[in-house]
């Protein structure tokens, strides 16, 4: 197994796509207009939620159960199967296709709880795993043996079998809780599970499942290359199994989606990468994705899903249920560096994915105009000859147009970002003379190219792959940003990770040119760095629970950027815990945190029965022995979370959290608050000592905040250090986190 010392230079593995959006979420719905007879008449899927059989019931007993729900065939009807999926895991249920007047005769009949139409979602879219602290032969990496005896699950858009970041060189067979089946061109130890539930096969037309997959588990490939760099590339948990659900093809429907988390529940997945989601503000009674991860959840299995690319804007964040891990998408220290050298002898630095070897240093015109700001030339003879300067299109614009312009005779094209993508520059491979730059540098250029009465001049220079670029990581514009409007109380998303230009394995056949790997971006392809991260967590400490690998993650991550100074958003201001979550991760300290927060079935449990009640609890955690009347109702807030969210009040508001030592048997931590003059924070006990493994301790934390403004949020930080851990949890005291209403049980309102 090659080291990283061969790296020339290292990459890893992420994505998204240019062609189309690199999301996942669930489009908006829409009104429906009153129904017509046609309309009454006609087949739709539809997601039907039943009462469950009992629990020693088989799989052939639950779907003549659902079967039994569904009308008879009619003497005009085509032959077509009524019952799509049947499930038994994240929910009972089952999907069938029926009229409307058919849906109103199942729902009448007993057993039946509720229906969904189904829906569309869409799906969201290297540097080396060093950047995220992982070095071969030292830490993490070998204290997990890279994630082996690890399952990763992922439900994508399939996987290119054949591709060799999923061979199976150095993996031993998977463990014999693996219940799994394989139906792909190439199955080993690697690549263990194939299944599709969208299309024929489980193969990838798309790439984005392939890309996911290899960040996530990528085996080690020596000498990959991708026409600007050559290294080994990696995932981030090389060692650990890969089990792919096609759920999406030319769609990513629900009901798919939802059989697809069915069968990886049964056949024994540790770790589940869903790199889409609702449309953001849906109910969880509303969001079968989440009441399906729930059962996933109570069942052991760590789910990561990506929280969305709808940013820079407020409250866009998706995937916000507390049970879930939700990544937003930041920069590496990598880039694949191009010149823009002016008449003046200044250069601007920008990026290019296409690098000549050897570029002609021949300076031409510079052509900006501000009518065609956004290079709309045609065929416009203007352009032979000069090198054009515009905006790119919400950060990219398509490879076909760009292409026509150099045809056309421009000598190349210079693009600068949008002012809301800032700093935030998505790379495409355009197979030509172009160099992208961020907003700031835009100014410049346009300001140097539109000057009157001179002639202005540049030349463009490739310089490869650059590392250690500063400042990194850099939160991405479209990384979908919170408050969350479901969990007001709560931090989302959760931890930031890598998702912008990421480099993984690519299938042949797609509308990409770029040959065995491609660079894409979105949380999409931050979402299986934590799964990755999660993977060798569950390696080395497999009886965590999915709360406790979600603490050690947030608990350990980074607050500084690589120069050592805060993390910052895309326009380069200090980002907001709503951009970051808790951090960005540190996978090298994750596995040791010292103390973690856990929280279980019956936690959540009480949560939603604060938030939905009864009828809530029915239908997302669907337990027949749990019911509001026994379990304390808990606020969201209140959650045993590992970051805490408070309301901006001059009044004191205390929280209580318990920890769990998962450190040295003994050890004893000092609380440690970080916190500006406008935010009183109290803790207490000022000092946890534990003198056992596993022993839990509980303290309150009461925040209020004084001459705050007109600020929606104010940060701060509580921090328990030992002499071997420091476990940090953001404070945030928002103006919206008073959140939903319910009855509490009384907690202090002061401490001494």
């Amino acid at each position: 197994m090659a080291s990283f010392g061969d790296f020339l230079p290292p990459l890893l593995l992420l994505a998204t796509v240019f062609s189309r959006p690199a999301l996942c979420y669930i489009n908006p719905p829409t009104s429906r207009p009153q129904q017509n007879v046609a309309e009454s008449s006609a087949y739709r899927n539809y997601i039907v939620l039943v009462e469950p059989l009992p629990s020693d019931a088989g799989e052939d007993a639950h779907r003549r159960w659902h079967e039994s729900f569904l009308p008879s065939l009619r003497a005009d009807e085509s032959i077509q199967p009524r019952l799509l999926h049947s499930y038994t895991e994240v929910f009972n249920g089952f999907t069938a296709r029926l009229t409307k007047p058919e849906l109103d005769s199942v729902a009448k009949k007993p057993g039946f709880i509720r229906a969904f139409p189904d829906r569309i979602l869409q799906l969201m879219t290297t540097h080396t795993p060093a950047f995220l602290g992982l070095r071969n032969g030292t830490g993490l990496w070998s204290d997990a043996g890279f994630g082996k005896g690890v399952i990763i699950g992922l439900l994508d858009t399939g996987i290119h079998a054949t591709h060799p970041s999923f061979d199976d060189h150095g993996i031993p067979p998977p463990p014999s809780r693996w219940k799994g089946s394989c139906k792909a061109a190439r199955c080993n130890n690697k690549l263990i599970g194939a299944k599709s539930f969208a299309g024929d096969d489980s193969g990838d037309k798309d790439g984005h499942g392939t890309h996911t997959s290899s960040t996530a588990a990528g085996n080690f490939i020596p000498g990959a290359y991708h026409g600007i760099g050559t290294g080994t590339a990696a995932g981030i948990a090389p060692g650990a199994h890969i089990a792919m659900y096609k759920v999406c093809a030319d769609d990513c429907e629900e009901s798919a989606i939802l059989a697809g988390l069915d069968e990886a529940i049964k056949d024994g997945v540790d770790v589940l990468s869903l790199s889409f989601g609702p449309y953001k503000g849906t109910s969880f009674d509303q969001d079968l994705v989440a009441i399906g991860a729930l059962s996933a959840v109570s069942k052991g299995i760590v789910v990561v899903c990506a929280g969305g690319n709808d940013g820079p804007i407020l409250g866009s964040i998706t995937n916000d249920a507390p049970w879930l891990l939700t990544v937003a998408a930041g920069s590496v220290d990598r880039s694949f560096d191009a010149e823009v050298r002016l008449g003046n002898g200044k250069s601007i630095h920008g990026e290019a994915l296409t690098q000549e070897a050897n570029p002609s240093s021949k300076s031409y015109p510079l052509l900006f105009s501000e009518a065609r700001r956004h290079c709309e030339y045609d065929h416009d003879n203007s352009i032979v000859g000069k090198i054009l300067v515009c905006e790119a299109i919400v950060s990219y614009s398509p490879k076909s147009e760009v292409q026509g312009l150099i045809g056309a005779g421009a000598a190349g094209v210079v693009f600068f970002n949008d002012k809301t993508s800032g700093y935030t520059t998505l790379l495409q491979d355009y197979n030509s003379s172009v160099v992208q730059v961020t907003a700031a540098d835009g100014a410049i250029l346009t300001s140097y190219a539109a000057s009157p009465g001179r002639r202005f001049v540049a030349s463009l220079a490739y310089n490869n792959t650059l590392l250690g670029i500063h400042p990194a990581p850099v939160v991405s514009s479209f990384s979908s940003r919170g408050p969350s409007s479901n969990v007001p109380g709560i931090l989302k998303p959760d931890i930031l990770a890598p998702g912008l230009n990421i480099l993984a394995a690519w299938p042949p056949n797609t509308d990409s040119e770029s040959g065995p790997f491609n660079i894409i971006s979105g949380t999409s392809m931050a979402t299986p760095h934590i799964s990755g991260v999660a993977a060798l967590i569950k390696s080395v400490h497999p009886s965590w629970s999915p709360a406790a690998i979600k603490s050690a993650i947030l608990t350990t991550s980074d607050m500084v950027n690589s120069t050592g100074g805060p993390i910052l958003d895309q326009q380069h201001r200090k980002a907001s815990a709503y951009d970051t979550g808790a951090g960005h991760v540190n996978a090298a300290r994750a596995a040791d945190p010292g103390l973690v927060y856990d929280l279980g079935t019956a936690d959540y449990a009480g949560y939603i029965c604060c938030l939905l009640g009864d009828n809530g609890l029915a239908t997302i955690v669907r337990n027949s022995s749990l019911t509001c009347a026994m379990l304390p109702k808990v606020k969201d807030v209140q959650l045993n979370y590992p970051t805490i969210t408070v309301p901006m009040t001059s009044m004191p508001f205390t929280v209580n959290r318990t920890v769990t030592n998962v450190g040295p048997a003994t050890s004893s931590y000092m609380a440690k608050v970080d916190a500006p003059k406008t935010l009183v924070v109290r803790v207490f006990p000022e000092t946890l000592t534990f003198s056992k493994a596993g022993e839990k301790k509980t303290f309150s934390v009461t925040v209020s905040s004084h001459g705050v403004g007109k600020e929606e949020l104010v940060e701060g930080s509580l921090r328990w250090v030992s002499e071997k851990h420091v476990v940090r949890s953001p404070i945030v005291a928002s103006a919206g986190a008073a959140g939903h209403s319910c009855t509490l049980a009384a907690f202090p309102v002061s401490v001494p």
